[in-house]
């Protein structure tokens, strides 16, 4: 399985280069063995055509006298076989099995008829491997013909010297080949697969909300991708376009029903005479509110995780923000007599980012701010600019208890010292996601029973 997976993995680019090198060592290794056969071939006719120019010199030497074959040995019959190498050279002049001159026990190479063409021949002498070459040449001695052999040998020394100067030098070239063909097999590699290249580069520039199609310069065998990744795109911001409309549409249907059932509740509750009676409907009620409050927090949730990934970034005023969220909230505050005091500069705070998700991280903090302050106290909303944007909202609610070890910006988390108070436990969970996804955090300073101070800190640059 392992294995399978580490070839699915490796790149097209070092499968192309393994195969374009893997062809090069295949035609380097041929070349290699055909110059060693031809070179191995070609000298070897060369030295049999010199032995057998040697021989048939020495055979045009041949002449009768009184009765007797005689013979001049030409000195360039044997000068000629020095100009290869310097190897040992053995002749034999024989005729009826007789030794005219020369050594004696030099084999004669088959076949022995007249009118052949010279007979060659490789054989062990005198310890050594020879080349020999035999050339028949008839006599007339007196009135009879006599069928002289004339053998002529050379060792291979030199042919061994000459084939290995020779494969060193193919070996040479066979690898300088390999070489430069690995080196142009990196090149085209990297030029096949540009196009690749560029459309990966096309696609990974691309910000997070931008679902264009990707239009761009590509080889034919590209174009079927392209149309599908496009395709794919297509899809994707349908889908995404559809969530967005249903997050909104859900919404709209959950929290209308929910505020007239409360409202309905809280008419009934003012009916009602009876004690137990009342005590039921104000549990109900509280209920509708909890209910109400952890729909509408986890579909603010929902709408900050769907957007992150696509966020609409606009130049924006954090301190306007800022303003607009304490108007919006201050009648909320004023049910609990709770003032909003608004330590915020008259300068702007000049922003970019995604004004719908900012304005629910700052909607949450300030909202779980007048929930869990007593009545008749204060909240105060600042905004400071320096190295980075500071927006802190700060209570006289309970704070955080020192024995709560959890995360207070973990999904559903809730300090033990708020059971009695409705929420979800996730208004700083969305305001944690919002301030990471515009490179910022969240810092939050509690002392238990004096209230809370939580910031959104945004970076200024």
């Amino acid at each position: 399985m392992s294995g399978r997976g580490a070839a699915r993995s490796r790149s097209i680019r070092s499968r192309l280069v393994l195969q374009l090198a893997a062809v090069a060592a295949i035609l380097s290794l041929a070349f290699f063995l055909i110059v060693r056969v031809v070179a191995d071939r070609a000298a070897g006719e060369t030295q049999d055509n010199i032995l057998a120019a040697s021989a048939t010199a020495i055979a045009d030497a041949l002449y009768s006298v009184e009765g007797q074959v005689a013979l001049e040995l030409p000195y360039s019959a044997i000068s000629m076989l020095g100009t290869i190498s310097e190897d040992r050279v053995f002749y034999r002049v024989a005729a009826a099995g007789e030794t005219i001159t020369g050594y004696g026990d030099l084999p004669i190479a088959e076949p022995q008829r007249p009118g052949a063409g010279p007979a060659f021949s490789t054989y062990d002498y005198r310890g050594e491997a020879v080349r020999a070459v035999t050339v028949m040449r008839p006599v007339s001695v007196g009135a009879r013909r006599l069928d002289v052999a004339v053998t002529v040998a050379q060792t291979q020394l030199g042919l061994a010297a000459i084939s290995s100067r020779i494969t060193g030098i193919a070996t040479a070239i066979a690898v300088g080949f390999f070489l430069v063909a690995t080196a142009l097999s990196f090149w085209a590699a990297q030029s096949a697969l540009a196009p690749l290249d560029r459309l990966t580069q096309s696609v990974a520039r691309r910000g997070p909300n931008d679902l264009r199609d990707v239009v761009t310069d590509t080889p034919t065998e590209l174009v079927p991708l392209m149309g599908a990744l496009n395709k794919f795109i297509a899809r994707l911001r349908t889908s995404l376009s559809r969530s967005e409309d249903l997050i909104t549409e859900a919404a709209h249907r959950v929290r209308t029903p929910l505020a007239t059932v409360r409202a309905q509740a809280e008419v009934t509750h003012h009916r009602l005479q009876k004690p137990e009676h009342r005590k039921a409907m104000r549990e109900m009620i509280r209920a509708i509110d909890e209910s109400s409050r952890s729909a509408g927090q986890l579909l603010d949730h929902a709408m900050v995780t769907f957007r992150a990934d696509s966020q609409e970034r606009a130049d924006l005023d954090l301190a306007e923000l800022l303003r607009e969220t304490c108007e919006r909230l201050a009648p909320t505050a004023d049910l609990k007599d709770i003032d909003i005091v608004q330590d915020i500069p008259e300068g702007a705070m000049p922003f970019a980012g995604d004004r719908v998700l900012l304005q629910s991280a700052l909607h949450n903090i300030l909202d779980n701010a007048i929930k869990y302050s007593p009545p008749d106290t204060r909240i105060t909303a600042s905004a400071r600019a320096g190295a980075q944007f500071e927006l802190s909202i700060a209570d006289n609610g309970r704070g955080f208890s020192a024995s709560d070890h959890d995360d207070p910006t973990a999904r559903f988390s809730r300090g033990s010292n708020v059971a009695d108070i409705v929420g979800s436990g996730l208004g700083l969970t969305i305001a944690d996601e919002v301030a990471r996804n515009h490179g910022g955090a969240l810092r939050i300073v509690s002392e238990e029973g004096e209230g809370a101070c939580v910031s959104l800190l945004l970076p200024a640059a």
